[in-house]
């Protein structure tokens, strides 16, 4: 599959919550191998969007399609199972980190492996201890979650996700919720993954990581894609008023 080929296609998804409609009919191709970069004001929809990637949540309306994976129309009653094997194709990492803190960090790691995908416990073990050693953690390994720091805990999570082996990455805001000077450990793993050739989709206010990591950035905003493009296209010479207003509010806070 080449980079131009899309991985995940999304059409006239829709998502309410009582009256109040966080999705309208969005539509969204992302690339094997590439990053997307979803950006927008809080409520404009982007959890929400991951969520019903995901399979977290359940759309009322649309398709989710993935290559190699199913297809899913939530125009009428979906099967478990199909929202089942929608939800073994992607892995999220999430803004507070969602560690069991009754676990050890590699019981963490291997819960999904062995408990989900019921893979042998002893290859599980494996690949999360190559996985911690490779993000600086296996010291930490019988560690609790209490114990870590927050910048810790979020690499935690990415390997917890990586060791699902899904097709696509989900980054829910993945630093919004670190103290600033943890934010670099973790921003510098997601970089070391996109360069790998991982598929991504990250919710993030963090625009200088959009502008050097992302292939395609879009701007959400009441629940619709306002616009997308390239990051030097939307970013820097956006189209829209409204991408316009919010990238300057973030490139120069008051």
């Amino acid at each position: 599959m080449s980079r131009t080929d899309p991985l995940l296609t999304v059409r006239a998804l829709a998502k309410s919550f009582g009256a109040n409609q966080v999705l309208k009919s969005v539509d969204l191709d992302v690339p094997a191998g590439t990053v997307t970069t979803l950006i927008g004001p809080s409520g404009s929809g982007k959890t929400t969007l991951l969520r019903c990637l995901n399979g977290l949540e359940v759309p009322d309306a649309g398709t989710v399609a993935v290559t190699g994976g199913p297809t899913v129309d939530f125009g009428g009653t979906v099967p478990k199972r199909t929202l089942g094997e929608l939800r073994d194709c992607s892995a999220m990492v999430f803004q507070h980190y969602n560690l069991f803190p009754h676990m050890t960090v590699l019981e963490n790691v291997i819960e999904g492996p062995v408990i989900v995908q019921k893979r042998p416990a002893q290859e599980a073990i494996a690949d999360a201890t190559k996985l911690l050693e490779r993000v600086g953690l296996a010291a930490k390994r019988d560690d609790y979650p209490f114990s870590l720091s927050g910048g810790q805990q979020q690499r935690v999570g990415i390997v917890r996700a990586l060791a699902l082996k899904p097709k696509l990455l989900l980054f829910d805001e993945p630093t919004s919720a670190l103290d600033p000077e943890l934010v670099g450990e973790v921003l510098s793993l997601m970089k070391q993954l996109a360069g790998e050739g991982w598929t991504m989709v990250v919710a993030t206010h963090e625009l200088q990581f959009a502008r050097e990591v992302a292939n395609q950035v879009v701007f959400m905003d009441g629940g619709v894609i306002v616009e997308r493009g390239a990051p030097a296209q939307v970013l820097g010479s956006p189209r829209e008023e409204r991408t316009r207003r919010f990238v300057q509010r973030l490139t120069h806070p008051m």
